[in-house]
């Protein structure tokens, strides 16, 4: 990998705070003095933004923004939404019936339903803030220094032929709601309305290449993209889905024409999944997909007229 990757994952690898984002942008803008910040929008984001939005074929992106770690990782089954769904609900359940029992206590020792109210209150009060304003998770190496480094390898292989045909944007404020590809989109809607936009999110762990096409990507591009993402050395499995029936819920959904790109794992009981994801656990990254994905990239740029 390159030197500014290395450094991202030294010196860059929570980005946060108010603070741990100034210090990653001021770092992007010493190593690429062009990257422009756009701000604006409900959250306050900072878009880092590297190329000509307006002149580029395709508009690469990732979330730079990291996660408040969890006691349980964020377990994602892109095709199989029902057990995503009950998953999330049985984390849900096992919080409130906690919640529930600690309330419980309090009337029980105190004699006062009031007090119990209010304890019941100001627990969920208190587990919002922690999903939001928790304490930092330091080992982001999936989600999304995968991503970060993935543009950062892209952007550093340009050749002079291709470094017109693309643009990249690093959203801000990705774990808080999709905040900063929502401003993104709304800056420039014009422009984005007919162009392909390619998302890469949690992308360094797992042998199996998702990328989740969008209705009219798959529309105007059709088997065309098979050839985007060939992978000649059968290393990794690629997996080229409809965003109709994969849930995948990350900043290309915002954009008409998108491509949404990540990593999964595979047993017999999940199908595709991927786990670990706003933990502590959240440690493998595999280089190999990298440098997939910049080939990939590469591939693309050049043949884009062709396509």
């Amino acid at each position: 990998m390159i030197d500014v990757s290395m450094e991202v994952i030294e010196e860059f690898q929570v980005r946060k705070s108010k603070k741990q984002k100034t210090n990653f942008i001021e770092f992007i803008q010493s190593r690429f003095p062009c990257a422009k910040i756009e701000n604006g929008g409900f959250g306050k984001n900072r878009n880092i933004v590297i190329g000509d939005i307006e002149k580029a074929d395709v508009v690469l992106g990732a979330h730079y923004d990291t996660c408040a770690v969890l006691p349980f990782p964020n377990l994602i089954m892109p095709r199989n939404l029902f057990l995503t769904i009950m998953i999330q609900l049985i984390a849900v359940i096992i919080i409130l019936a906690i919640t529930q029992l600690i309330s419980f206590l309090v009337i029980a020792l105190t004699n006062n339903i009031f007090l119990g109210g209010i304890t019941t209150i100001l627990l969920c009060i208190f587990i919002l803030l922690w999903l939001f304003l928790g304490k930092a998770n330091k080992h982001t190496m999936n989600d999304n220094t995968s991503g970060v480094i993935t543009l950062l390898e892209i952007l550093n292989s340009l050749d002079e032929n291709n470094i017109d045909k693309v643009a990249f944007v690093f959203f801000d404020n990705e774990e808080n709601g999709l905040l900063g590809s929502s401003f993104f989109n709304k800056k420039h809607k014009r422009v984005m309305e007919n162009k392909l936009l390619i998302n890469f999110d949690c992308v360094s762990d797992g042998d199996h290449m998702m990328f989740v096409q969008s209705k009219k990507v798959m529309a105007k591009y059709g088997e065309i993209t098979k050839k985007w993402f060939e992978n000649p050395d059968d290393e990794k499995n690629v997996l080229l889905f409809k965003s109709s029936t994969t849930f995948y819920p990350s900043d290309q959904i915002h954009f008409p024409y998108h491509i949404g790109v990540a990593s999964l794992k595979k047993n017999k009981i999940f199908g595709y999944y991927m786990d670990k994801i706003h933990t502590r656990h959240d440690v493998n990254f595999d280089e190999k997909n990298i440098d997939f994905l910049k080939t990939s990239i590469l591939n693309l740029l050049s043949n884009f007229n062709q396509f």
